[in-house]
């Protein structure tokens, strides 16, 4: 198999997610990825004529994101006519998603120059804008796997691993330190481009917006727990509630122990991220300098209802696919989603704390859907490059009980 090189890779800052408090609110999701895209060409000095396809995940695609995002962006980046692009959801892994199809491509030898990206402007489109989940749902399919709210799933996880409130707390303190640590130092500079108004060309954000430094564990102990009272909401056919809907799958846990908080859990935010992928033939012909290569990808999926456990098994099998084990790796980047995910990926995987989301992850910095697995990638190969390190690996559990995974390795 032929590699797939990755020369750059670029993102928007992250904004707060709801309109009237976020800097990007006014900024349409189209526009947010077109900038993302046409600051990728800058950087890489590439010929925007010679991209064989733009790939993009994007969750919600209703709307704004709807009609195919992904060539609309391109179109009004102003890129060549023949460049097309196409959108894909695979729900919070959509943008790494994204990143593995685009490296498919040149790794097949059909295709030379792929860019794999994520956007997703949540205040202007919120979560479950398609209507395609709860009563939109296929009936034949809500009895055979009644999935519930992803929160309700994170705290079963937590009560199933014996994680305490306080554990959970501490990692998202943690989350908040490091994010704002690495700002401070300038971390994320490399990969992030100020986002402009459209019409007037001034800068609307140029930095992370969404991290609260001063965040403190008694803060984090007085909010409320987030899913307590959904879980309680009744769902089923006899009006089981969503709690007892959950433990019906997994009885021996006998109650949910509600646990997860707004401050323990991703923030909605808006964003956008591009990566830029080429063959070694490409690379070669126009004196280009690869940054790093994609070793190996996974797909990996586990029950529907608790959802969010497949991140361990799907690294397990990228590692075996790079000929790895898991302490071979220097820098991990599990997904934030609640922080009960990447502790019991941690657990699962006997990982060594301190080499993962070392410069904090989406509790701190928001998760904006469909481009947070571009942007993670993006952070790692920075601190790869930073440290001196070789390898690092992204993962992110998926809604609906998916996971993916990425290997990636400096050259």
């Amino acid at each position: 198999m032929a590699d797939a090189y990755i020369i750059d890779t670029v993102r928007t800052p992250r904004g707060r997610g709801k309109k009237g408090k976020g800097a990007l609110t006014e900024i349409h999701p189209q526009e947010l990825l077109a900038q993302t895209l046409r600051e990728l060409a800058r950087r890489t000095e590439i010929d925007p004529a010679d991209v064989d396809d733009v790939v993009v995940g994007v969750v919600s695609q209703v709307g704004e994101q709807g009609a195919n995002i992904a060539r609309n962006a391109v179109l009004a980046a102003d890129w060549p006519l023949h460049v097309g692009g196409v959108s894909l959801n695979r729900y919070c892994g959509s943008g790494l998603q994204a990143v593995n199809f685009a490296a498919m491509g040149v790794t097949s030898g059909a295709q030379d120059v792929v860019v794999g990206a994520g956007v997703e402007s949540m205040s202007r489109v919120p979560m479950g804008s398609d209507g395609g989940e709860g009563d939109g749902m296929n009936q034949h399919l809500r009895r055979k796997h009644t999935q519930v709210p992803q929160g309700i799933s994170a705290d079963l996880i937590a009560t199933m691993e014996g994680f305490t409130r306080q554990e959970l707390d501490a990692f998202a303190l943690r989350s908040q330190r490091l994010t704002a640590e690495a700002q401070r130092e300038g971390r994320f500079s490399r990969a992030l481009f100020p986002v402009r108004d459209p019409g007037t060309g001034a800068v609307v954000l140029e930095q992370d917006e969404f991290p609260r430094p001063e965040t403190t564990m008694e803060a984090l102990a007085g909010l409320p727990a987030a899913f307590q009272a959904v879980g309680a909401t009744p769902a089923g056919p006899n009006g089981e509630t969503l709690d007892e809907i959950a433990l019906a799958r997994f009885p021996r846990e006998g109650g949910i122990q509600h646990l997860h908080t707004a401050g323990n859990s991703s923030g909605i935010v808006d964003g956008a991220a591009a990566v830029l992928l080429a063959s070694d033939a490409y690379v070669r012909e126009h004196g280009l300098k690869p940054r790093a290569r994609i070793r190996s990808m996974a797909i990996f999926a586990e029950d529907p209802v608790i959802m969010l456990t497949a991140p361990a098994e799907t690294a397990r099998k990228a590692l075996r696919k790079a000929g790895m084990q898991a302490a071979d790796v220097d820098l991990w980047e599990i997904n934030e989603a609640f922080a009960a995910v990447p502790l019991q990926t941690i657990r699962r995987l006997e990982i060594d704390p301190e080499r993962v989301n070392v410069n904090g992850g989406s509790i701190a910095l928001g998760h904006p859907l469909g481009a947070t697995g571009a942007m993670l990638l993006g952070t790692a190969l920075d601190e790869l490059e930073r440290r001196g390190l070789a390898t690092a690996l992204v993962t992110l559990c998926i809604a609906g009980g998916q996971g993916v995974a990425t290997v990636i390795e400096r050259v």
